[in-house]
């Protein structure tokens, strides 16, 4: 429960707040090290440990976190993808790191909601993100997994804020979830994440991808994360979805409709038509 002073805080206390709370770990992860460690003994490698964080939003978080500390000591280049953080953490200071993290309540609805969506934009934007010469899909797949941190913290440590602006959606009183973040907390959660962005000293780079304007690679980033929203609430019946395919068409010029749309998940060949057809439609309305 919040308490009478919680009810009136800002986006700049929630974040001073959540910013130093431990962070947990989902327990999808430290079971999955103990799964890897008994088939292969503690020779795990480097990108073993970074496939484990990238699939976890609050690990890659501490983890990056940790690694930027070792860094100003070292003053290396900024860590910007799980593979990285490893590399400058170490195999041994990881396998710690996770086994000592606290984990996350699988039962929280609101949060296994959000952590999904982050974890499907990860993963979009890995895909999407190799049709691009000039990106490493990595550094947006980042992005894009710590895009709803501020989110993820506040259903973890503060539920009652989520809890409201989804009953303001559902209910209809506003009509669009950032809307309803605002409505009924006074900020958007995106801001959060920005701030706790600030707080931590996380690279620039990443903030920027986070942020989503600026540039081709901050814009992908953003689209991931909107295009799993879409498809997590409306699957691929989704009205926002054709154009969510045709900003990827213009973010990604080299890549056909089709391949965009085929790397959604859990897409029929008849879904895939249907989309890439109302896609063709937006961006050129003359074609039919």
């Amino acid at each position: 429960m919040l308490s009478e002073n919680q009810k009136h805080w800002g986006v700049d206390q929630w974040a001073a707040y959540l910013s130093n709370r431990e962070l947990p770990c989902l327990p999808r992860s430290k079971a999955r090290l103990l799964e890897l460690e008994s088939e292969h003994g503690d020779r795990l490698s480097a990108r073993d440990l970074a496939d484990i964080a990238a699939a976890d939003s609050f690990l890659c978080l501490r983890l990056l976190r940790e690694a930027e500390g070792h860094r100003v000591q070292r003053l290396g280049h900024e860590t910007t993808t799980p593979l990285g953080a490893v590399m400058q953490l170490g195999t041994d200071s990881f396998h710690k790191l996770l086994l000592s993290c606290p984990e996350t309540d699988e039962t929280n609805a609101g949060l296994a909601e959000c952590e999904a969506r982050s974890y499907l934009a990860s993963r979009l934007a890995l895909r999407w993100g190799t049709a691009r010469a000039d990106i490493s899909p990595d550094e947006i797949a980042m992005a894009a997994l710590l895009s709803e941190i501020g989110e993820l913290l506040l259903w973890s440590f503060a539920p009652d804020l989520p809890h409201n602006a989804l009953a303001a959606l559902h209910s209809g009183h506003s009509p669009r979830s950032i809307q309803a973040q605002v409505d009924t907390c006074g900020f958007r959660f995106k801001d959060l994440t920005l701030k706790c962005a600030t707080i931590w000293h996380l690279p620039p780079l990443l903030t920027q991808f986070i942020r989503g304007i600026d540039n081709a690679r901050a814009n992908l980033s953003r689209l991931c994360v909107d295009t799993a929203r879409h498809i997590l609430a409306e699957g691929s019946t989704s009205p926002a979805l054709p154009s969510d395919i045709a900003e990827a068409k213009h973010l990604i010029p080299g890549a056909s409709l089709q391949w965009l749309t085929e790397q959604l998940p859990g897409l029929d060949e008849e879904q895939v038509s249907h989309l890439v057809a109302q896609a063709e439609d937006l961006l050129d309305p003359a074609h039919h």
